[in-house]
């Protein structure tokens, strides 16, 4: 009789459980699964399928330097189909002597809910490496950001792939997607290649819905059923994007 108790007491919050995944899932539905990441440099994409493929545009850079919040906002051209579904892309960059401010908070989050009211953007995704001693402030930025945000617009971010394997502190963010970066990975690649390719996954649920891969470091197989996010060391081209979507799209 105790075991069943115990287990009917459980039952609430696996609801809540399932009912928050749902929610996340229904807020990204409207990006698609294959995601080009446009970065600071002039992009003509008029040549995307906005039926299959997003755009993922860097929309402003934001330095914190002691007590000072620096916002760059993007200089270059893009060009989009009109049709397009996009993402603003908000990079953060935080040097020693910042004083993670609850100002510098509220600054940053005010420069990255306006990149979510842009037209035709359907979600934000804030790129910041935070340190062991930046993740308070990360995730005081994050809960504020949802407090900011319309409810429907998700909240993706970028994460290391140790963020999505031993080191699970981003489980409890208001997010919708953490991106494991599969590339330029100065430490870890080794164990993250050889769980991949045994067929596990990473250990965070919020890591197991995307992917982010470059054009320089191909992979041969990866995880299928994932939003792959691309990025691409020179400005993207038709024949470029189309050699990767063969490639992507013989994974899923």
């Amino acid at each position: 009789m105790l075991l069943v108790l115990s287990a009917l007491a459980l039952l609430p919050l696996l609801w809540y459980r399932l009912s928050f995944t749902h929610a996340r899932a229904a807020r990204l539905r409207p990006i698609p699964r294959i995601v080009l990441w446009a970065w600071e440099e002039p992009e003509d994409l008029r040549f995307v399928n906005p039926r299959d493929t997003g755009i993922a545009f860097l929309a402003a850079a934001i330095r914190l330097q002691a007590g000072d919040t620096i916002i760059h906002p993007r200089f270059q051209p893009l060009r989009v189909p009109d049709a397009a579904k996009l993402v603003s892309v908000v990079r953060i960059e935080a040097d020693s002597r910042a004083e993670l401010s609850r100002s510098q908070i509220e600054r940053s989050v005010a420069a990255i809910v306006e990149t979510g009211s842009w037209p035709r953007v359907h979600a934000v995704q804030v790129d910041f490496d935070a340190t062991l001693s930046q993740r308070n402030f990360y995730r005081n930025l994050l809960i504020e950001l949802r407090r900011r945000l319309p409810p429907a617009v998700p909240i993706s971010i970028t994460a290391l792939a140790s963020w999505c394997l031993d080191d699970n502190w981003i489980s409890a963010l208001p997010i919708d997607e953490a991106v494991p970066m599969l590339f330029r990975m100065s430490a870890g690649r080794d164990q993250v290649v050889a769980r991949l390719a045994s067929g596990k996954d990473f250990r965070s649920p919020l890591c197991q819905a995307s992917l982010g891969i470059s054009t320089d470091e191909r992979w041969s197989t990866l995880p299928a059923g994932r939003r792959v996010y691309i990025f691409h060391t020179k400005p993207w081209d038709q024949k470029t994007e189309l050699a990767l979507l063969r490639e992507v799209r013989q994974w899923r």
